[in-house]
């Protein structure tokens, strides 16, 4: 059976999809679920996008209210622009001429990884990542999206990897020998000491911030 609602990471948040013919109350019961959990990005202030056009008025507004109720911030998704269309071999789009970035590729669904990462491990990809354990010094995330480490963080990782600002980090305790947030990049004190609470990083005001977080 398919699960009842999935979790996209994007570059402006946490994308929700529902499977196909389920029930809102099944919905809302499987997202009660997850929020009880702690699972997947569900932290205080990330914004959550619901699918346009697959829930009623007054079922969106029970959404909002119980991710509002969980500190979480919801919102209903724009409709999607039209595609760009292909350019032949030899021209130049618009785009390009008028000197825009080119589009970054889209965050694919959350890779989970349910193990401690160890030192020459690697982890890359285009999407968010959670890991259910530890990464040890020598051994590295490189993510599209956001990372969260359900355990100590000691090696070197890289969220938002191609040019999202808005991706952070997370871990029950981050010291990493190295942390990048898409082109910033910071390092850890040489003598780091265990946090009491989990900590987030981000970028503000052109710099990666570390403050702790409630789970």
């Amino acid at each position: 059976m398919d699960e009842i609602v999935k979790i996209k990471g994007g570059k402006t948040g946490l994308q929700l999809s529902f499977a196909p013919g389920a029930s809102f109350e099944a919905i809302r019961k499987d997202i009660e679920g997850k929020l009880a959990s702690g699972s997947g990005f569900f932290l205080r202030g990330t914004l959550v996008l619901l699918p346009q056009d697959r829930l009623q008025k007054e079922e969106q507004e029970a959404l909002q209210k119980l991710f509002h109720r969980n500190g979480l911030i919801c919102r209903t998704m724009t409709p999607k622009r039209a595609a760009d269309k292909p350019v032949r071999s030899g021209q130049v789009s618009r785009k390009a001429a008028a000197g825009e970035k080119p589009a970054q590729p889209a965050a694919a669904e959350m890779t989970v990884v349910n193990r401690t990462l160890r030192g020459g491990q690697e982890i890359r990809t285009q999407s968010s990542v959670l890991v259910v354990g530890n990464v040890n010094p020598g051994a590295q995330i490189i993510a599209g999206g956001s990372i969260d480490v359900r355990g100590t963080c000691r090696g070197m990782v890289h969220a938002g990897a191609f040019g999202d600002t808005q991706a952070i980090i997370v871990a029950d305790h981050l010291m990493p020998t190295q942390i990048r947030i898409a082109n910033y990049i910071a390092r850890s004190p040489d003598q780091a000491e265990k946090a009491e609470k989990a900590e987030r990083a981000s970028v503000k005001d052109g710099h990666i911030i570390i403050e702790p977080i409630e789970r």
